[in-house]
């Protein structure tokens, strides 16, 4: 599925979303709920924050937000029950899959289920001046790598493979933080980094003696799009037609990603799922210009896949409602359930041989990775 993004953006799927059935008085809310999302000032919670608005005008439901700067503080309180609803990144993808903070004992593969999530964009930036035209002339060249910041640096290697490079082909630059990425290219540390297009240094890189440009990543070079898709499988082509050194003249081929993920666990009740999409919907027209990235909103764009874990029954049903759902993200869909079935039945094989083995909760991680690659890979 490809994403087109742009200032105009979801201006069809605007249309479709006034025209579908659901109603205010249709959906079914409880007064009040509790919300997860990433920490005061990002994107994510400024979302939820209107969106939370609109429940209260629509549907006298009052929302408070939980946020949190750290995936296990956004993704705990749903775990506990204390949350009805998490809005989050790629943690997502990573608590399915048990990597990297969900590799602990205490965690374990999670069984999460998407109620939707709105597709934004992330590419590699280049610095003209280095002398990058593609992926492919990344090799040798200096690349940022974010300490602790698993859901960046997975983007930059699906990248990297889509020209079939890895980290050990280029020149690492170790950087504490996503800002600092950005840094090191305009400073000249580093010669490119994977961001959003929209991100404010890269205005700052656009306009000074280094230069702009991005890496296409063609969606019709399919051998290139299989490689980032063993990747990870939340990745869909995308042409970007805003951002920094991004124009409707000059738009770039880059990927789409979601963020952020409405996410519950997969036992969530499914008429409670199915009375929140529809009120999501409804509210729509009310929420819809609180900021340039909500008319992505609409679910002819954030109801499809791919997303970082399966939809949950229930939003699959509004979504088949309204004429959103389609053959093509049910097949994604099962495969995903299947695939994270693997995963679980990995983690559990493991667990039992590692008690077996006596192996010591230091030891884990290091021999889940070996298993999972194992049992999985």
């Amino acid at each position: 599925m490809t994403y087109k993004l742009s200032s105009a953006i979801g201006g069809a799927a605007i249309a479709i979303a006034a025209a579908l059935p659901a109603s205010a008085q249709e959906a079914d809310l409880p007064r009040s709920m509790l919300w997860s999302t990433y920490d005061v000032g990002s994107s994510g919670y400024v979302e939820a924050s209107a969106i939370a608005d609109a429940f209260g005008k629509e549907f006298d439901t009052r929302v408070r937000i939980m946020p949190s700067g750290t995936s296990i503080g956004r993704l705990l309180p749903l775990k506990t029950g204390r949350v009805q609803y998490g809005w989050l990144a790629n943690e997502v993808y990573f608590a399915t899959e048990a990597l990297y903070d969900f590799e602990a004992q205490e965690w374990g593969p999670q069984d999460l289920r998407v109620v939707a999530g709105r597709p934004s964009t992330f590419g590699m930036a280049i610095a003209t001046d280095s002398g990058i035209k593609s992926i492919a002339d990344i090799r040798g060249k200096r690349v940022p790598r974010i300490k602790a910041n698993p859901s960046i640096n997975i983007k930059v290697e699906a990248m990297l493979a889509f020209a079939g490079l890895t980290w050990e082909d280029v020149e690492v630059v170790e950087v504490p933080s996503y800002g600092a990425a950005l840094r090191a290219v305009v400073d000249g540390q580093a010669d490119v980094a994977g961001t959003t297009p929209t991100a404010a240094t890269l205005y700052e890189l656009e306009g000074s003696s280094r230069g702009l440009s991005w890496a296409r990543l063609p969606k019709d070079n399919a051998e290139g799009w299989e490689a980032i898709s063993k990747v990870a499988s939340f990745f869909a082509p995308a042409t970007a037609t805003g951002g920094a050194g991004i124009s409707e003249d000059k738009p770039a081929e880059i990927f789409a990603v979601r963020y952020p993920m409405i996410t519950v666990y997969a036992e969530t009740e499914e008429q409670e799922v199915y009375n929140f999409i529809k009120a999501l919907d409804a509210a729509f027209g009310i929420y819809k210009d609180a900021t340039p990235a909500m008319p992505s909103w609409a679910l002819a764009d954030a109801g499809t896949t791919p997303q970082d874990a399966p939809f949950h029954p229930g939003a699959i049903r509004y979504l088949k409602e309204i004429g959103v759902w389609t053959d093509d993200d049910q097949a994604w869909n099962d495969a995903r359930l299947a695939r994270m079935d693997k995963v679980q039945a990995a983690w559990e094989q493991a667990t039992e041989t590692a008690m077996d083995q006596n192996v010591s909760s230091k030891d884990w991680p290091a021999f889940w990775a070996e298993k999972r690659d194992e049992m999985l890979n």
